[in-house]
């Protein structure tokens, strides 16, 4: 059986050849390649096949050398990950790379041929995340956390779970329906070798995940606010801006009347009237506008000026005067059935948020009691440090500038008293400060409000399968792998890092030591020359 040679091989002993030719001039052709231990054939194919290569001297010198193969399977490995799973592109866009680069010189740049590369680096991402999981599951702390849960469709449903905190993805899989037993014996799989307690799901209102969260998982469900205010948008906003326009509309049609009018009084009354129409619809809508504001600065556990805590009696007394001023424009403005369907299903979801501060609030107190600390550095956690970490949280969220300097000052003002000397964590070791402050950290991360970053997801798979119009199974768990492993934050940190509290392998290198450089381009065919279509009939 004729030996497998792999292209770094080849390369390791035509380097050889050449050093050894260099090193000894009279030597022959025959005699080198014994003591290379290559059939003397193979070795003069090598030669001629170098020899064709159609690229300038160095360049075919630098990419035959074992160091230029090497950076040739880097370039074409790293070429799939940034354009194929990183980038939202297909195999044909890293064949035109190859071509316009010139290296399909050096490597095959068929669509056939790249495109086995593609299923052999998706392959070698499924095999890291599955092995990699079970290596830090090992070493995993014990964990109580939050999941985001939604549902996208491909036309097949994919579920897909996040831990919010981290960010990393815990499900995302094809399913046959996304029924509450699916959703349960999918995500039961998915972290059924993760030492983890999920006590808090973060979703719409669909049934199947309620059904799913509530009955089988039995934990607290939390609301997403953006599905509550995105209904009292779409109830009210549309319909008082239209009666804005009409009014304004009316207004003009009225003072255009008014400068031809043969009745002054007349016409005053009645551009007084279309005035306070405008005054009144524009009222309507500023009204709607502000409290669904309120709503969504008066969802907190903490006064997000003072850091004070606001139990869930105060948010539910908040919530209902925002809702209120809703309800009373809706009255007002003689809003559509329609309009007030929507309102009424923001308004069913309001408990659940007030339950939800509940939640917060009775986890946190289990959290710091379960520490036995004393009464002095108890009271300092639940009033300074876990209200200025999570203000700080909030702050990392705000896009507004100014707001974030504020969340920032105020978060800093509640730390200050506690780096005192003198201080209640003064007497604390450097060890028992750090589990209250990683103690702390859980406790604000506690409060989810938001399923945002299985929205943000779904939305990337979506435009992933608008252009390849197909996600396969192979292709969306190396995308599951890619986002894990691969993506970095600011900082530095992947998800998996953040999540398992351990930098995981570099999967790049993985992806290297796995796959193989792909084979050299086929010899170019001769192209028959184009015969017109009367071709043969002048012949």
């Amino acid at each position: 059986m004729a030996q497998h040679w792999t292209r770094q091989d080849i390369a390791d002993k035509m380097a050889d050849f050449e050093r050894r030719s260099q090193q000894d001039p009279v030597a022959s052709q025959r005699q080198l390649a014994d003591e290379l231990n290559i059939p003397r054939t193979t070795l003069q194919h090598w030669l001629a096949r170098k020899a064709r290569i159609d690229a300038h001297p160095d360049v075919v010198a630098f990419f035959e050398s074992p160091v230029g193969m090497a950076f040739l399977h880097r370039l074409v490995v790293a070429a799939h990950v940034v354009i194929c799973l990183l980038g939202p592109c297909g195999t044909r866009l890293v064949c035109v790379f190859l071509e316009l680069s010139g290296l399909d010189q050096f490597v095959a740049a068929s669509y056939g041929s790249q495109q086995k590369v593609s299923v052999e680096i998706d392959e070698a991402v499924a095999a890291f995340d599955q092995d990699e999981k079970t290596r830090l599951a090992q070493d995993m702390a014990p964990r109580q956390i939050a999941v985001c849960e939604d549902e996208t469709y491909h036309p097949e449903p994919c579920l897909v779970a996040i831990e919010p905190v981290s960010n990393f993805i815990l499900l995302e899989r094809y399913a046959a329906d996304g029924k509450a037993a699916t959703w349960t014996q999918a995500l039961s799989d998915a972290t059924a070798a993760l030492p983890l307690d999920i006590i808090q799901s973060t979703s719409d209102e669909g049934r199947g995940i309620l059904h799913h969260v509530e009955d089988h998982l039995g934990i607290h469900h939390s609301p997403d606010l953006f599905h509550v205010q995105q209904e009292l948008v779409k109830g009210t906003s549309g319909a008082l801006a239209s009666q804005v326009r009409q009014a304004a509309k009316a207004l003009e049609h009225v003072e255009t009347a008014a400068g031809a009018a043969d009745a002054p009084k007349a016409a005053a009354d009645q551009l007084d009237t279309a005035k306070r129409a405008l005054d009144t619809a524009t009222a309507h809508q500023n009204t709607a506008r502000q409290a669904i504001h309120g709503i969504r600065d008066a969802y907190h556990p903490y006064d997000l000026d003072t850091g004070t805590a606001q139990p869930s009696d105060v948010v539910a007394d908040a919530l209902a005067l925002h809702m209120a001023d809703i309800d009373a424009v809706t009255r007002q403005a003689e809003l559509s059935e329609k309009c007030c369907d929507r309102v009424a299903k923001a308004h069913r979801v309001v408990a659940n948020m007030v339950a939800t501060i509940a939640f917060f609030f009775l986890t946190i107190t289990a959290k710091v009691e379960a520490l036995s600390l004393g009464p002095e550095v108890e009271e300092a956690m639940f009033h300074h440090l876990i209200p200025a970490l999570y203000l700080h949280r909030v702050a990392e969220k705000t896009t507004d500038i100014e707001r974030r300097q504020q969340f920032h000052a105020t978060s800093q003002a509640l730390l200050a008293p506690l780096r005192d000397r003198d201080g209640p964590f003064g007497h604390l070791t450097h060890d028992e400060v750090q589990t209250i402050e990683q103690v702390a950290q859980e406790c604000a991360d506690v409060f989810q409000r938001s399923s945002s970053c299985v929205e943000g997801r779904n939305g990337q798979l979506a435009l992933r399968h608008h252009s390849l119009h197909r996600l396969s199974t192979r292709k969306l768990t190396a995308l599951t792998g890619m986002h894990n492993y691969c993506v970095q934050r600011a900082d530095g940190t992947t998800a998996a890092e953040r999540f398992f509290g351990a930098k995981p392998r570099d999967l790049f290198q993985w992806l290297l030591d796995r796959v193989e450089v792909p084979s050299r381009p086929a010899k170019k065919r001769s192209q028959p020359t184009p015969q017109g279509s009367l071709g043969l009939a002048t012949a």
